[in-house]
């Protein structure tokens, strides 16, 4: 074993017993993840450390099955087109390991959880949030989209008007004592990032069938 190697493995277990701040956290992140990341996907990433970092260091935080799913499909989908793709599972254990998450738990927990809410009705789905949820969640923004994600993978969402989506969404987050106008906000701004994240290799595309072309 390396010195280097070492003096991560004594890092790492020193900062695990204590508090790691966004600096020790971007720092054993690039450490366990040593690769370029696609320009188109940087600020992604950096934003979900510097959240991941302030939610473990927050008291009233606890590892939710909501925030597992949240965690695990918006990074799914925000991931989409990354390159290469076989670098994503490296890259998300690394999220995880340098902010002090267990990535094979989240993993597990989503898995599970997404099983158990798969081809169910809007409304079984809200019977079964209330039954599963604890009355002190923590509104986080990743966990409002592992509700969100939870409610729009249900068999009668995507059949309704944008109108009765909204009711929908309104009155499940409010049945389990989750601010809606948070939820609202956060949901609009991950779709928006979804739909620019689109246009952006839309643009990515075109523009290298357009070298390809000149350098033909």
């Amino acid at each position: 074993m390396s010195e280097h190697t070492l003096w991560l493995l004594r890092f790492t277990y020193k900062k695990l017993k204590e508090k790691l701040t966004v600096s020790d956290s971007k720092k054993l992140f690039h450490e366990k993840f040593p690769y370029v990341i696609p320009g188109l996907y940087k600020t992604i990433v950096d934003e979900m450390l510097v959240e991941l970092n302030l939610l473990s260091n927050q008291i009233e935080f606890s590892q939710d099955y909501l925030f597992c799913i949240g965690f695990t499909e918006i990074f799914k989908e925000l991931m989409k087109g990354y390159n290469p793709e076989d670098h994503l599972d490296l890259l998300f254990d690394s999220l995880c390991s340098s902010t002090n998450f267990e990535s094979k738990k989240i993993k597990a927990t989503s898995y599970k959880l997404l099983e158990e809410f798969k081809n169910k009705s809007s409304k079984d789905i809200k019977n079964l949030l209330k039954d599963k949820s604890s009355n002190n969640l923590y509104p986080s923004r990743i966990l409002n989209l592992g509700v969100y994600k939870t409610i729009s993978n249900s068999t009668d969402f995507e059949g309704t008007s944008e109108s009765e989506k909204n009711e929908i969404i309104s009155d499940i987050f409010s049945s389990i004592n989750l601010p809606v106008t948070k939820a609202e906000k956060d949901i609009g701004i991950y779709k928006a990032s979804i739909t620019k994240m689109k246009q952006a290799k839309e643009l990515l595309d075109e523009l290298k069938i357009k070298d390809k072309k000149r350098n033909k």
